[in-house]
């Protein structure tokens, strides 16, 4: 097969940081001396008719959603580094300016899809608690105790640990957007089996069942703001979306409890199924694909076809190397299932063998499991010794979501901080242990506010008083969850997505675990007592980001992942200063690199400026860290499939 129709005097100097060169930069070239000076048309000349090209570079929203595929006159014309063969496939990645590539979406849109998500995965932790508003109606239906209906929460909350192990991986081959869709649809099927039960057995298995499903856009909501965001931003995007996994459970018993008292636990199940329905619709109506590889691998599929020369992206080109150097010489990339393996096993290995990510796990988790503990203890503490009724008791968890609100305000007035600290560190980038400044103050908070609620829970002290304390408490649990969330992203960047999986499964085991001890620990310690374990367990992890904050860098340093993926990130760093300076050579198709072309029309080299030099130079540093484990596929020394959220595609 001929080779591609680029001069090899430029080609070099055309490749951007996304493997293409932009159509309008590429225009002067293709006149009929370049074509025979490599003996062949370019690939776009040889698209069949049948094969279709949108009639512009723009894409409508219906595209945007239905069609992961839409090859427009922009894509056809790109000149990808490489051949076209077997041996030398041409390498797709994203063009600099390209309306499929999710970090090119506009503002309004990034903030919509994120904004959606969040909701949805809100709507999951509210059916999480919202079923404790019906709880009382469940005993008295089929005659049970507490300890047992507790359970439909405790296994809901189970179900969530499956999530990180199953639909993570999937994402990698299926993608994010259909991933929510099928799960949520069964999910809300589950919810109204659940609605259903005759019986409690059937109750429990249906909530099992449904938060296994619904834990998928918990996994994946997080990755599709990964896709969109650059590091920059990120902070605070995952601030806005990080409010919901913690308001959603606080606001459960809120509304569940009015509506139990109301119309019986069934409609509480009820309204969960409306939920999450009407989730399901707005989520497939508006939100695209976002994940990276599997749409440029769509892409490069459809432009095989369309030329019959060979194609392939950016992360399967990366794979079929890696596959070539381990001796095969077919250089076919692991298969599925050494993929799956790969994502079940890392975790495990990551949580047991790096200390940062064992420390942070279990104090997360620790946490986690006290903000369900409370949950289980709440109706306890304001219905059963106070005498509430289950709808007033269900805004005694205001303190609750009021703290945890002024907590997602201050994370985002500090990432502005974060912002400033980074420009002003020599390379650009902050170290990790620059995120634990929040942390250390909501380590503080949490025993704080911990100790507050077990000492005012009880008569004569007024209510509001124990209800300000749980305010402290849940302040300081987003503090910490966010800041530690964001430096084990930071800490280990090519493993984000494996070390955050291993949180995940940790902390939801924790979760299900608490609240089946909490009324045992009630009764047999009474409320101040029972309420101070947690206070005390806070108070022992106080000094885990303090010591992370001094010696963090040390143990990285040590540790055998985490040290890989510094290595990684430095490569990365040092690529992208030398895309920047590519940037800044003379660009290809203009009088002053190929004398006696014509130069490019001052519009269009304009656009070219921007996309490259600009655009160019952001996009390669910030996809670093916003692109978690994207980035083995650019020089990882680990020999190992690569796992979830790998889109350096781009």
């Amino acid at each position: 097969m001929s080779s591609a129709p680029q001069p090899a005097s430029s080609q070099a100097s055309s490749i951007t940081a996304t493997g293409v060169t932009p159509a309008s930069a590429t225009k002067a070239l293709n006149t009929d001396s370049d074509i025979e000076a490599n003996n062949g048309p370019a690939p776009a000349s040889a698209a069949p008719a049948h094969v279709p090209v949108a009639s512009s570079n723009d894409l409508s929203h219906f595209q945007l959603v239905f069609k992961h595929v839409v090859i427009t006159p922009a894509v056809r014309d790109a000149h990808y580094s490489g051949d076209g063969t077997e041996d030398s496939p041409y390498v797709v990645g994203f063009l600099p300016v390209d309306p499929r590539d999710p970090q090119q979406f506009p503002k309004w849109r990034k903030w919509m899809i994120t904004i959606i998500n969040a909701i949805a995965t809100l709507a999951i932790a509210f059916v999480s608690t919202a079923y404790s508003g019906g709880l009382s109606e469940i005993m008295s239906t089929f005659h049970i105790s507490s300890e047992v209906a507790i359970i439909g929460i405790s296994l809901f909350v189970v179900g969530f640990a499956i999530g990180p192990l199953l639909w993570a991986p999937s994402s990698e081959f299926f993608g994010r957007q259909i991933l929510f869709v099928i799960t949520y649809i069964i999910l809300t099927l589950f919810i109204i089996g659940a609605a259903c039960a005759q019986n409690m057995a059937t109750l429990i298995i249906m909530r099992f069942f449904a938060g296994s499903f619904g834990s998928s856009p918990l996994t994946n909501a997080g990755g599709v703001i990964a896709d969109m965001f650059t590091a920059s931003d990120r902070g605070l995007a995952t601030a806005v979306f990080a409010a919901a996994p913690f308001l959603g459970p606080s606001l459960g018993p809120i509304v569940a409890g009015f509506l139990g008292d109301a119309a019986g636990w069934r409609w509480v199940e009820g309204l969960m199924a409306i939920f999450t329905g009407v989730m399901v619709i707005i989520g497939g109506l508006l939100v695209p694909e976002t994940y990276a590889p599997l749409l440029l691998r769509k892409r490069a599929a459809q432009l095989s076809k369309m030329t019959g020369k060979v194609y392939i992206s950016r992360m399967d080109n990366h794979h079929r190397l890696q596959s070539i150097a381990a001796g095969n010489p077919g250089g076919r990339g692991p298969s599925m299932s050494a993929q799956f393996r790969t994502a079940l096993s890392r975790p495990w290995i990551l949580l047991f063998r790096e200390p940062i990510v064992f420390i942070t796990s279990i104090y997360m988790a620790i946490i986690y499991g006290t903000m369900y503990m409370m949950f289980a203890a709440f109706p306890i503490i304001f219905q059963q010794t106070r005498g509430w009724s289950a709808g007033i008791g269900g805004l005694a968890f205001l303190g609750i979501a009021i703290g945890m609100v002024i907590a997602v305000i201050y994370a985002m007035w500090d990432n502005g901080n974060y912002n400033r600290r980074a420009a002003l560190s020599p390379n650009g980038v902050a170290p990790p242990e620059a995120r634990l400044m929040t942390a250390a103050i909501g380590s503080v908070l949490l025993p704080i506010g911990l100790f507050w609620f077990a000492w005012t829970n009880e008569a004569p002290i007024h209510w509001v008083v124990p209800i300000i304390g749980s305010g402290f408490f849940a302040a300081g649990l987003v503090l910490v969850f966010l800041s530690l969330f964001n430096y084990l992203i930071d800490s280990y960047v090519i493993f984000a997505a494996s070390v955050l999986a291993a949180n995940t499964v940790l902390r939801s085991l924790f979760g299900a675990a608490f609240p089946l001890f909490t009324t045992y620990m009630y009764k047999n310690l009474g409320l101040h007592w029972a309420s101070s374990v947690p206070a005390f367990l806070a108070v022992a992890c106080v000094p885990f980001p303090f010591l992370f904050m001094k010696y963090g860098e040390r143990i990285r340093r040590r540790c055998k992942y985490a040290s890989e993926a510094a290595d990684v990130l430095e490569r990365m760093r040092a690529a992208a200063a030398h895309d920047a300076a590519a940037a800044s050579a003379p660009k290809p198709g203009t009088a002053s690199s190929q004398p006696g072309a014509d130069p490019i029309p001052e519009d269009e080299e304009e656009a070219y400026e921007e996309a490259n030099d600009r655009e160019k130079f952001r996009r390669s540093m910030e996809r670093i860290a916003s692109r978690p484990e994207a980035q083995a596929a650019e020089g990882s020394k680990s020999t190992q499939p690569v796992s979830d959220n790998e889109k350096v595609e781009k």
